[in-house]
């Protein structure tokens, strides 16, 4: 139940941050980075530096535009909430907004059956879990892979082009 609150309490912040920005200046991905965002890259190393360990990212992007990429890795007191979290979003098109956390599987977070709409096998064997409940807005993909937690996250405004189908492609994209 901690680990629904912690999402949904970073969906809420995401979202005060998108309504306080103009998306037609050119501050919009400034209120991003004063919200601890900074460069994909980045984010991963502090990341990997932090759980001394190597995370594998997806090398597949939902197939919609983006005029935004950033990534922030969340060090809270204790382990069990600390996680990466990279963030796409269209400064024009704010339909057009997918995340991806990542966290140890031992902090993971834990998904009632009433919550799963289907279990889908990945390519490495691995099991994943779709959700358009779990998260208000949002469908979801979770799945397992060399000792982390990820979970795909797609708005739901976008899941005729962005189906269950294509957030499985773009799990299995990573080596």
């Amino acid at each position: 139940m901690r680990h629904l609150f912690f999402l949904i309490s970073i969906a809420l912040i995401w979202l005060v941050l998108l309504e306080e920005g103009d998306a037609n200046s050119d501050t919009f991905g400034e209120i991003f980075i004063k919200g601890g965002y900074k460069e994909i890259s980045k984010a991963v190393k502090e990341s990997e530096d932090h759980f001394n360990s190597t995370i594998a990212l997806p090398t597949q992007l939902p197939p919609i535009p983006f005029t935004h990429s950033m990534g922030r890795f969340s060090n809270l007191k204790g382990h069990e909430n600390d996680h990466l979290e990279l963030f796409f979003i269209n400064e024009d098109l704010p339909q057009n907004h997918y995340l991806i956390w990542i966290r140890p599987i031992e902090f993971g977070l834990k998904i009632r059956d009433e919550q799963i709409d289907q279990r889908i096998k990945l390519k490495d064997g691995h099991q994943s879990i779709y959700s358009t409940t779990i998260f208000s807005g949002f469908n979801l993909l979770v799945f397992e892979k060399d000792g982390w937690q990820y979970i795909l996250s797609i708005d739901k405004r976008v899941s005729d082009i962005v189906t269950r189908a294509v957030l499985v492609n773009i799990a299995n994209s990573i080596a």
